[in-house]
């Protein structure tokens, strides 16, 4: 027996209570198992049951619940109630992905990145490795695989989900099983346990698409197209998890929260060059809101004052969170509409030595080099030391006289006496042009 054979439940299971409502699907699972391997049956068992999700652990939380993380960068998602008129509803289209299937119901073709197992005509499409085909442009080649995976309807989504929930139950099972199972009975939870990861595998494969119609709206703001959409992936993988079939929505309207939220704080945390804090690029934001919408009321641009009266901060504060939210410049940008100079050629650099400075500091070393030499060997030592002519660090008198074997007093009266030398006309004469 296969789980694609087994009969749905009846109508009038609604009609229960909300315990017995919860507690239903688990007993169902749990003795048809235990009853089908008592009786030596070896076929496997259904996963697939309609009703709602079992009272043990589920696959999706409330399905009523938006992302509770931090506000994004761009569109903040907030922790509240799950609002269907506020929803969106992305429809994804042919012009979405290139080459995408045009029929919903059209099975992925024979040779594609996907093939179908033939255990169960339920089961989720498994990509194959593939090289042939294959361009320079990613891009290219990853809407082409996810277009050859069909579209599903609400009644595929709902089955899905069941799939899903019924394997995440089967895993609670298998991990409360203290080693007194019957083996025939594990081995079918096992069995759940597979077709529940296949049949999320097929949710998210199926819908794909939908990350890219998202992501195609956040392009050109500072993330690759590729980044964008894995990063949307994510979003994708958070609504499977958290999606309850029960609530009655589409899966593609609730999906479409988490992958936005995923985008926008990935957008938040990746897009800068200079990361900024979430909550601070949400100031950001909203002074660029207000900025332009001032702009439009006043003909012209807003003044720091009139900004922090409406946002209700201080001139200072505005001033400050616009520095936050300029965008590096490299200094390789072309100026000009010949573009031959840099912006970097602009920018004096306070290390670089001008060739004048530099043949003229030249001349001074050699000018000094030559009165030096009209001293004595002494007294030219003890004025170079003193002054740093030689490695740039001036010496005190008591380091002096260490070097030479004599008093500090005697370097002292050295230094005076050897100034008095250079300071006569003969030899300062030549110096003082480079004092000018």
């Amino acid at each position: 027996m296969t789980p694609s054979s087994v009969e749905k439940e009846p109508a009038a299971q609604a009609e229960l209570s909300a315990e017995e409502k919860k507690a239903a699907p688990a007993k169902r699972a749990a003795t048809r198992a235990a009853s089908k391997a008592s009786e030596g049956d070896s076929g496997k068992p259904a996963p697939k049951k309609r009703g709602p999700k079992p009272g043990g652990k589920a696959a999706a939380e409330a399905a009523g619940k938006s992302p509770d993380t931090e506000e994004d960068a761009e569109e903040s998602v907030e922790d509240e109630e799950f609002d269907p008129s506020a929803a969106e509803e992305v429809e994804v289209g042919d012009d979405d992905v290139e080459e995408v299937a045009s029929s919903k119901d059209k099975p992925a073709p024979s040779g594609s990145g996907f093939v179908y197992s033939d255990a169960d005509d339920d089961d989720a499409p498994v990509q194959q490795v593939m090289s042939a085909g294959a361009t320079a442009d990613p891009v290219k080649d990853y809407l082409k695989q996810i277009g050859k995976v069909a579209l599903l309807n609400a009644e595929q989504e709902v089955d899905l989900a069941l799939r899903i929930e019924a394997g995440l139950f089967a895993e609670e099972k298998i991990a409360a099983d203290d080693g007194s199972m019957d083996p025939k009975l594990k081995r079918e939870l096992e069995f759940i346990i597979h077709d529940g990861k296949r049949a999320k595998n097929h949710l998210l494969e199926a819908n794909l698409r939908l990350v890219v119609s998202l992501a195609k709206r956040y392009t050109g703001r500072g993330m690759l197209f590729l980044d964008l959409i894995q990063e949307g992936n994510l979003g994708l993988i958070r609504a499977v998890e958290k999606f309850d079939y029960t609530k009655g929505f589409k899966f593609s309207t609730y999906a479409t929260w988490w992958i936005r939220q995923a985008i926008t704080r990935a957008m938040a945390d990746q897009a800068r060059t200079i990361r900024i804090p979430v909550h601070m690029v949400e100031v950001i934001n909203k002074l660029a809101r207000v900025q332009r919408q001032m702009l439009q009321d006043l003909g012209r641009e807003p003044t720091p004052e009139e900004l922090a009266l409406e946002l209700d901060m201080t001139p200072e504060k505005v001033v400050e969170v616009q520095k936050y939210g300029r965008e590096p410049i490299s200094l390789h940008t072309p100026l000009g509409e010949d573009g031959d100079s840099e912006f970097g050629d602009l920018i004096e650099d306070s290390e670089a030595v001008v060739p004048a400075d530099a043949v003229s500091f030249t001349l001074l070393q050699e000018q000094l080099h030559s009165v030096l030499d009209t001293l004595s060997e002494r007294e030219a030592g003890v004025v170079a030391m003193r002054f740093g002519l030689t490695d740039g660090q001036p010496k005190t008198l008591d380091e002096i006289g260490k070097v030479y074997g004599v008093t500090r007093e005697r370097i002292r009266q050295i230094e005076s006496k050897t100034m008095s030398k250079l300071r006569h006309p003969s030899r300062s004469q030549v110096l003082r042009d480079y004092l000018d």
